[in-house]
């Protein structure tokens, strides 16, 4: 980041008057204005170079007709009474920092050695100009008001190209701004669009306006610029410029808005009060029954209630990847807790199976659905699932059946057979070894397989396979394996989504 901390930019423009002094005087009022502020944010003074010999056409010099030739002509400073006013800006501790609207100008900023240049909305695509300000190797800040975005797009791949750091501030060129003029969702629009770079608020909206601030800093704004003077008998502010008790109440706004705001970046540090509220409320783990030690315990083995006890585990605790245990008996409407169960968490192995899954369906270039729902037959427990078992996609399940079947290296998938289902399995990738009765044969992709009703069958697969199963209606207790521990598991399978990332509930 180009910025460590919060920049607000204070614009001088022409508040100066043409006077050095009341420009010191400035200065002066906003230091003592962001004392207070130092710790938490940057600052900096910016002026405006135009070289007016050249700016201003030579038959329009006296054309006061023209207000901007009348203001700029009124309000003109020479080198070296700009140089006095950033000797100010500089002996208080600002940044020093100048928008240039032509050629010598920028010449003029280099040579005076300011911090920053800063590009005016009225010059973001002036081509010319930008290429004079690529020469050097100066940060950049550039107002886009005004701006398409395709020219946004333009200018920053501009400076970017050639290694020049570019920031760009969210800017309406209304003087002042009113409420509903502010567009203030644009800013969401340049971070969304230009991540790596820091996005800013330049500000021209009634300086008693203290929220649009804090809504720029919520959306993520880094830099903010604001029009500055001090009134006298004699000079009377514009009517976006801010007073120093202005600027004061715009600074404290941000303070507070940075403060609502809190860490950036990472999930920020849970208090303790905030912890024990949170533990106070959550259901504990009831038995609704009597669960004998070594049982699984399942949610239909539990209930969720308060109060909830100190060793207790809560319902948060209790997902499909957790696998409950009972390490000693646990009477009815006892608390489940760290002193009688043990919780084994299955979500890395079955993180690392799924990316073995998945590796083996981007090398059949089989296409299954987006997000699709899941089994994985786990018969003897999840830590063999490597050694027994298979991956089952339900496509479609109606008077027909359409499942895919995924084998990893050396899988075996026991002894079974159906009663009411009839099924023919598409060998699509890999190596499949099935075993009908007593006949076993090893098939390869474009071989078909029909495996009749109470034919008892088992396959595995070398190498790893695809199947596309079809067949009749599949029933969830049609299936009758040879083991009876398989047979009375009632935890055999997980149902997942197969995506990258597997933490779907």
């Amino acid at each position: 980041m180009l910025f460590e901390k919060p920049l607000f930019v204070f614009e001088m423009a022409n508040n100066h008057q043409g006077s050095v002094e009341h420009g010191k005087r400035i200065i002066l009022e906003m230091k003592k204005v962001i004392k207070e502020f130092e710790d938490i944010f940057d600052f900096a003074f910016k002026f405006q170079y135009r070289d007016l010999d050249t700016f201003i056409h030579p038959d329009h010099k006296d054309d006061f007709s023209y207000k901007y030739i009348k203001r700029f002509t009124e309000t003109r400073l020479s080198e070296e009474e700009f140089l006095e006013l950033k000797k100010t800006v500089e002996d208080n501790g600002f940044i020093s920092m100048c928008t240039p609207f032509d050629e010598k100008s920028v010449e003029r900023i280099i040579d005076h050695n300011y911090d920053i240049i800063k590009i005016a909305s009225a010059s973001f695509t002036d081509w010319p100009l930008l290429e004079k300000i690529a020469q050097y190797d100066k940060p950049i800040i550039a107002s886009t008001a005004g701006a398409s975005l395709n020219d946004i797009k333009n200018v920053v791949y501009f400076f970017k190209h050639r290694n020049k750091k570019i920031n760009i501030m969210h800017c309406v060129a209304a003087y002042p701004t009113p409420k509903d003029k502010l567009e203030l969702n644009q800013i969401d629009l340049l971070k969304n669009e230009f991540p790596e770079i820091n996005v800013g608020f330049s500000t021209h909206e009634n300086p008693d306006n203290f929220d649009a601030i804090k809504m720029a800093i919520a959306k993520g704004a880094w830099i903010f610029e604001k029009h500055v003077g001090v009134e006298t008998e004699n000079i009377k502010l514009n009517a976006y410029s801010a007073r120093p008790d202005q600027v004061y109440k715009w600074l404290l706004s941000a303070k507070d808005a940075f403060i609502m705001n809190g860490v950036k970046g990472e999930r920020y540090k849970f208090p303790k009060a905030e912890l024990e509220a949170l533990h106070n409320l959550r259901r504990g783990i009831y038995a609704i029954r009597n669960i004998k030690k070594g049982e699984n315990i399942t949610l239909n083995d539990v209930f969720f209630a308060i109060p909830r006890k100190e060793e207790q585990y809560a319902a948060n605790d209790m997902s499909k990847y957790k696998n409950f245990v009972a390490t000693e008996d646990i009477k009815r409407n006892a608390p489940v807790t760290k002193n009688n169960v043990e919780i084994k968490d299955l979500y890395p192995e079955i993180k690392k199976y799924v990316k073995s899954i998945l590796d083996i369906v981007k090398k059949s270039n089989v296409v299954i659905p987006e997000n699709s729902l899941c089994e994985l037959s786990h018969h003897y427990g999840i830590d063999k699932f490597n050694e027994y078992g298979a991956t089952i996609i339900e496509i479609i399940n109606r008077e027909y059946c359409k499942k895919i079947i995924i084998l990893l290296p050396g899988q075996k998938h026991p002894t079974h057979h159906h009663k009411q289902k009839e099924e023919t399995f598409n060998v699509l990738y890999g190596d499949f070894t099935i075993k009908i009765d007593n006949d076993e044969k090893t098939y390869k992709p474009g071989d078909v397989i029909v495996v009749e009703r109470n034919k008892k069958h088992s396959f595995y697969s070398k190498n790893g396979a695809v199947i596309e199963e079809i067949s009749t209606t599949h029933y969830k207790d049609d299936s009758f394996y040879d083991d009876e521990k398989i047979q009375n598991n009632k935890h055999r399978k997980t149902r997942i989504y197969l995506t990258e990332d597997i933490l779907s509930y």
